[in-house]
């Protein structure tokens, strides 16, 4: 791919967007090589995928305004629903997304890592919502994941006012899960990707499936939906195996994904 790079680290593939001229920023050749590199990720071999942006000032900075600027009211929707759809499939991805936002994250940046599963950001990590002031919403889900992950008052005082939030105060809200200097960002999420890469898959999996699903869900229907995902884990060799080991009182085998 031309602006999306992949590699694969043991059970964690890591994505960056490579475009560090233009600051990461989305644009439609952006956002098709993103979806291409989702679609080819491994379920069988990557237990957890890291998602970054290339340089060291930005995670993305944004959806491309040069490309945005002459937009017709047709173009502009297509160009809201690609990006949701792209966005939707790694928020659907079976295995744990972390982004690890080292920079500007305004705009789509901001949007794409919050549909990812957990965020860690640089100590120069800046988070925002423009839009407003370049007289559009919020396109590729902001306006519908930021209120679910920092509540609903702190979403629209983002959105409205256009203000930029720094790592610090992304971390006091809930935004980030996390901050680090920027030399040792990557080095964190990788030692948390191979701690989530070190559980049982199929069970890490059900997780992020009980917990996206059920957030959707009334309370009777989510707690419903998690007996079905936790006696769908009691029919793998990995609980047994692990089970068995814990009762006998000695390390299990790593885990096979069965």
């Amino acid at each position: 791919m031309s602006y999306v790079k992949y590699e694969q680290k043991d059970f964690v593939g890591v994505v960056t967007i490579d475009r560090p001229k233009a600051l990461n920023a989305l644009n439609p050749e952006v956002l098709n090589d993103l979806e291409a590199v989702v679609d080819a990720i491994d379920a069988e071999k990557t237990r957890c995928v890291i998602i970054t942006g290339a340089g060291p000032k930005s995670f993305v900075a944004g959806a491309d305004i040069g490309a945005m600027r002459t937009m017709t009211k047709d173009e502009g929707r297509a160009f809201s629903a690609r990006g949701n759809a792209v966005f939707r499939k790694i928020e659907k991805l079976p295995m744990p997304v972390i982004a690890a936002v080292n920079g500007y994250a305004l705009g789509g940046g901001c949007e794409l890592s919050l549909c990812c599963d957990i965020r860690i950001a640089s100590e120069n990590a800046r988070f925002g919502q423009p839009e407003a002031g370049l007289g559009i919403t919020p396109g590729f889900g902001g306006t519908q994941r930021l209120a679910r992950t920092v509540g609903v008052g702190k979403a629209k005082e983002m959105i409205y006012t256009c203000r930029n939030v720094k790592a610090e105060e992304a971390l006091s809200i809930g935004l980030v899960n996390a901050v680090y200097p920027a030399d040792q960002l990557m080095a964190e999420c990788m030692k948390m990707a191979e701690r989530i890469a070190g559980n049982a898959p199929i069970a890490v999996r059900q997780c992020k499936k009980a917990v996206n699903l059920g957030l959707q869900m009334d309370i009777d229907s989510a707690t419903a939906l998690e007996p079905e995902l936790f006696g769908a884990c009691c029919d793998t060799q990995d609980q047994k195996n692990a089970m068995t080991a814990f009762c006998e009182k000695r390390k299990h085998d790593p885990f096979v994904n069965r």
